[in-house]
């Protein structure tokens, strides 16, 4: 039986490292300066902010200070803050002179999540100028100043309808080394960005942190309406864009996510939110993901200390082949190598999250967040 798990262990990783589109490499940076544009399209920039008081002000004074050759402005939508948010980001746009609108969001209507429902707010107030592009961004992001023109060169220069980068993380807390390189890691696993790119691959997935639409695409892919009721609305997006255009997303240092995650059980509720989301909800998704797991991160580990003969030697080379593949990231992150070792606990972790995730989402609290459940929750009988 050891020696049957140990192929299939070796099989799976076979097929990771060689055929999924050399994802553990991070191959897709923002490192190539693209082309200039010979005109600077029109962008408005979207900032959907729920009380978002202890990180609003450095994420408008980044964009506000954007060295941006064409003309673009800066919208948050205040989505029923109580926290000051709208006041703090206006008073962040006067220290720096330039200009800020500012929506106060309406009522949730049903059918939408709130950062949605905020984002059509923020993009019906940008259409009144008919911007070319549409930045769509979080109120914890904070961009280098050259961000947006790196973004429409690379958009006008590929063609792409969305051209998105990963932000880069917090990653200071112990909470934060243990758990964020390896969700760059597997998102990546799960959504190679070397195939988000090509046509002939039906990948689709975007960063919300940071997308740059082009606004005529998203009226194509049928506005923020069509994905309405999303969890996963970036990558849900992306979907809807890939229909209408070529997309883009990489990893990037110029966009920093601020928002810290200081104790596990902050990282385990924002991991919980939509992890089960991703299964679409499915309770068979969710077993089969727990069986895919355990035979490709568990069983390794398990083979290495507890067989014997060559199943073992396997499984000690094959937990060793995956803390290599976990190296790229941890550099990425000034993290010690070490931590690959670790992978195969780490990934027990995120499967823990991912029971939790459908537990909360059968208690009505799936993707809760700042108060509001979200809106695909079942009812109890």
């Amino acid at each position: 039986m050891s020696g049957v798990l140990a192929v299939i262990c070796v099989a799976i990783w076979a097929y990771l490292l060689v055929f999924r589109g050399q994802f553990w490499r991070g191959p897709v940076r923002d490192v190539i300066t693209p082309p200039r544009p010979e005109h600077w399209p029109s962008v408005a920039v979207v900032i959907p902010a729920r009380n978002e008081a202890s990180v609003i002000a450095d994420s408008v004074t980044s964009l506000l200070h954007q060295n941006y050759a064409g003309s673009f402005s800066v919208i948050v939508v205040d989505d029923d803050s109580n926290d000051g948010t709208a006041g703090i980001a206006r008073d962040a746009a006067a220290q720096t002179g330039r200009d800020l609108t500012i929506v106060s969001s309406t009522a949730l209507p049903a059918g939408w999540t709130g950062k949605l429902w905020a984002l059509k707010q923020g993009i019906a107030a940008a259409e009144q100028t008919q911007p070319d592009y549409l930045l769509l961004t979080d109120a914890d992001i904070v961009h280098a100043p050259d961000t947006l023109s790196w973004l429409v060169a690379q958009s006008n220069s590929g063609g792409f309808v969305l051209t998105s980068l990963m932000a880069k993380l917090h990653c200071v807390s112990l909470a934060e080394r243990m758990h964020v390189p390896a969700f760059i890691y597997f998102f990546q696993m799960l959504f190679p960005f070397s195939w988000v790119y090509r046509s002939d691959r039906a990948t689709a997935a975007a960063a919300g942190g940071c997308m740059l639409v082009r606004a005529d695409a998203l009226d194509s892919a049928g506005g923020i309406a069509g994905i309405r009721n999303a969890l996963i609305d970036d990558c849900s997006l992306a979907e809807k864009l890939k229909v209408v255009g070529p997309i883009w997303l990489g990893l990037t240092d110029r966009v920093h996510s601020i928002r810290p995650y200081p104790s596990f059980a902050d990282v385990r509720q924002m991991i919980s939110r939509s992890a089960y989301a991703q299964l679409r909800f499915s309770p068979l998704l969710l077993a089969g993901t727990a069986a895919g797991m355990a035979l490709t991160y568990l069983a390794p580990p398990l083979l290495a200390i507890f067989a014997t003969g060559w199943p073992q030697y396997l499984g000690i080379g094959v937990w060793l082949a995956m803390a290599a593949s976990f190296v790229p990231t941890l550099r990425f992150y000034r993290l010690s190598p070490v931590w690959g070792l670790a992978l195969p606990a780490i990934a027990g972790f995120y499967l823990g999250y991912t029971f939790d995730s459908a537990y909360r989402h059968m208690r009505r609290k799936g993707g809760q967040w700042k108060g509001r459940v979200h809106v695909n929750a079942p009812s109890l009988q």
